[in-house]
């Protein structure tokens, strides 16, 4: 039976498990899903994820795109048969003694990341954390390469080269910036009251600089509020996303929200609000996670006129083709990859981040 032909819709859903439902392969046939976000409980080895992949991708066509929190440290989704990555600390702090051996370590980490993940079948990793490190918040953390602008630019950059040539595309998060507020956006209200000046000195910098090189990276937004600019949380504001993102910085590539149900959001209304105006503000893709009657429900009701523009950002996020798992530690930039990323596990505690996330 002959796949239908469709294009990419703007909801990013989950899926329950290592195999597909039917009444999974119901809900993302819509015209309105266009991809799929995976987690942890979806990954059971290297040969059930490719399968799973596998299945997604043919569902429809274009296939849907297959997206996946891959940070490393604690945010790693998949491990087991993988290379556990370093967070993005671990590789900050070589940057204060040697910064070219961090920007090597940093792509080699991207690289390990890419080539991996792209054997497996994902197209897009929602990653790096470009976010600053601040004392008080708990949920950037480690995943953050450090305070310094500068040094977080350039390691990121070069974490995105290393992601990228291993076969899957990057995703600079979360605009404008999480990392000044202490709140956790998965659980409650973020409220960042700093002024413009100091954003445009110190959280700004990482996200100008990058998109400044790389104009079409993937953006995804942050639910914080900086209501010195703006009452409304980032990832639903249309100033943030078309005032400073695209008009001021020149961004050319995808936006997508953070996962909207998320309860930073509650008080915005109900996830069809919220939706309407994460899409309104100018966001390309919405994640719908972990709320599957109510991402159910929306698919059903949804209907909205995606501009032409914003199919063509999706399009463009598909992977190369996935290179075998099998192949890859034959590959000289492999093994070099995974030796650099060897001598900083064996030099520092902060190599493992935590847990999966």
């Amino acid at each position: 039976m002959a796949r239908p032909i469709t294009h990419l819709g703007p909801l990013f859903l989950d899926v329950a498990g290592i195999e597909l439902s039917a009444e999974d392969r119901n809900v993302l046939s819509s015209p309105m899903v266009g991809g799929v976000v995976l987690f942890a409980r979806n990954y059971a080895g290297v040969e059930p994820m490719i399968r799973l992949c596998d299945d997604l991708h043919a569902l429809k066509t274009p296939p849907l795109l297959i997206a996946v929190d891959h940070e490393g440290g604690r945010i790693q989704r998949f491990r087991d048969g993988l290379t556990v990555l370093p967070s993005a600390r671990a590789v900050g702090t070589v940057w204060t003694r040697d910064r070219q051996a961090a920007c090597r370590l940093s792509q080699a980490a991207g690289y390990v990341a890419g080539a991996e993940l792209n054997s497996l079948g994902i197209d897009l990793c929602f990653a790096p954390v470009v976010d600053l490190a601040h004392r008080d918040s708990v949920v950037i953390g480690d995943r953050a390469f450090g305070s310094d602008p500068a040094a977080v630019a350039e390691l990121a950059l070069h974490w995105i080269r290393g992601l990228e040539s291993g076969g899957v595309h990057a995703t600079i998060k979360h605009f404008p910036g999480h990392g000044g507020v202490a709140g956790d956006t998965h659980h409650e209200a973020a409220v960042d009251p700093r002024k413009e000046a100091t954003l445009e000195r110190r959280d700004l910098v990482p996200f100008r600089t990058i998109i400044g090189r790389l104009p079409e990276i993937t953006v995804m937004t942050a639910h914080v509020r900086f209501p010195a600019l703006d009452p409304r949380p980032a990832s639903l504001s249309p100033f943030w996303i078309g005032e400073v993102l695209r008009r001021r910085f020149g961004f050319e590539g995808a936006v997508v929200s953070d996962d909207l149900s998320m309860r930073a959001l509650d008080p915005v209304g109900s996830l069809e609000e919220r939706t309407l105006q994460a899409l309104d503000a100018g966001s390309d893709v919405v994640l719908l996670c972990n709320d599957r009657e109510g991402a159910s429900r929306l698919v059903g009701t949804l209907r909205y006129p995606q501009p032409p523009l914003s199919r063509l950002r999706l399009l463009r996020l598909h992977g190369p083709s996935r290179r075998p798992h099998g192949a890859l530690s034959g590959t000289p930039a492999w093994q070099e990859s995974v030796r650099l990323l060897g001598v900083l596990r064996d030099g520092t505690e902060l190599f493992p981040g935590g847990g999966a996330g």
